[in-house]
């Protein structure tokens, strides 16, 4: 289904008082109650279908291997699972080596000559002494070298141990991409054209009672859907546009003079005949815009008829020219 998204949108609170003016002696009589006409305007926007309501986006984070939907979400257009990954790529470049001192020694000093006892036996070196080139204890065996190759590291005059190092230079790329979700069927938050009923992927989910629930634990899901006529305020949006004023107004005074009626108010029968035939003919005029397919829609029309045609009368001359 193709929506309208160009269409404009005004409160509640202006309808009312457009369908107001119209009754002046019971506006001031305080006759009209706003909160019966509430859900007058929202049978209306229910009546219209879901061209009629705003398309969001959103992204969320998933916990847990589930998310909350948002408070003005209606149904489900389509999702999608935001992802990234990381590349590290090496420039071309020369060779650049430098020195880092890893260990700074004592002072070099003419060592005085080892004296040997014969009597004693040989020493034993304890095993947890510190490494000479990382000063970290050998407890567990071995130790390592100071690099990934012991002959980058050279022992000068200082007793510093010195480190050779080349330096490369490189640039960190973060691409991001997007995976499709496969959704349950779910016909009360889900749209009948969501390609994600169609998708084979991977990654499953599905709708429950305002949760998103998913197949992966943490990550970022986007969501394109239709919300619900209401602002940031939660007061109630209606659609405004000349053609379909008309049909919110009316069905306002139908039930402004309806309730006039049930509280034994005095209502001129013509009134009750002009609002009832004018209601009926606005309704029929907005219906009929809102239904409408636009051009977009014509055009996959046109080409889904295509295409059945094609398969009616020439697919079975395909073989045939193949074969020649």
């Amino acid at each position: 289904m193709s929506y309208n998204y160009t269409l404009k949108y005004r409160t509640f609170d202006t309808l009312l008082a457009d369908a107001q003016s119209d009754f002046k002696k019971y506006q001031l009589q305080n006759l009209i109650d706003p909160q019966d006409m509430i859900k007058v305007a929202k049978r209306v926007n229910y009546d219209l279908g879901l061209r009629i309501n705003q398309t969001k986006e959103v992204v969320l984070e998933v916990e847990k291997g589930r998310v909350r939907l948002p408070n003005n979400f209606y149904i489900l257009n389509f999702a999608l699972m935001c992802g990234s990954y990381e590349t590290k790529t090496y420039m071309p470049q020369g060779t650049h080596v430098e020195e880092r001192i890893v260990d700074t020694g004592v002072a070099y000093q003419v060592a005085p000559p080892n004296v040997i006892d014969v009597c004693q036996d040989e020493p034993v070196a304890n095993p947890c002494d510190p490494c000479l080139q990382c000063g970290t204890p050998c407890c567990d065996g071995p130790c390592q070298p100071c690099s990934s190759s012991a002959i980058s590291c050279n022992l000068n005059c200082k007793g510093e141990t010195i480190q050779l190092v080349q330096t490369l230079r490189f640039e960190t790329r973060i691409f991001k991409v997007l995976q499709p979700i496969k959704l349950l069927q779910n016909e009360e938050s889900i749209d009948c054209d969501c390609p994600n009923l169609y998708w084979n992927s991977p990654l499953t989910g599905w709708i429950k009672d305002g949760w998103l629930y998913l197949n992966f634990q943490t990550g970022k899901v986007y969501l394109n859907f239709q919300g619900m006529l209401e602002d940031d305020d939660g007061n109630i949006l209606v659609p405004d546009h000349d053609m379909l004023n008309e049909y919110y107004e009316y069905a306002l005074k139908q039930r402004i003079l309806e309730n006039l009626i049930m509280n034994d108010e005095v209502v001129s029968s013509a009134k009750i005949q002009l609002i009832e035939a004018r209601y009926k003919t606005a309704r029929i005029a907005a219906k009929s815009i809102v239904n409408t397919p636009n051009f977009a829609e014509l055009k996959q029309m046109w080409q889904v008829n295509r295409k059945a045609m094609y398969n009616k009368y020439y697919s079975m001359f395909a073989s045939y020219r193949l074969n020649r």
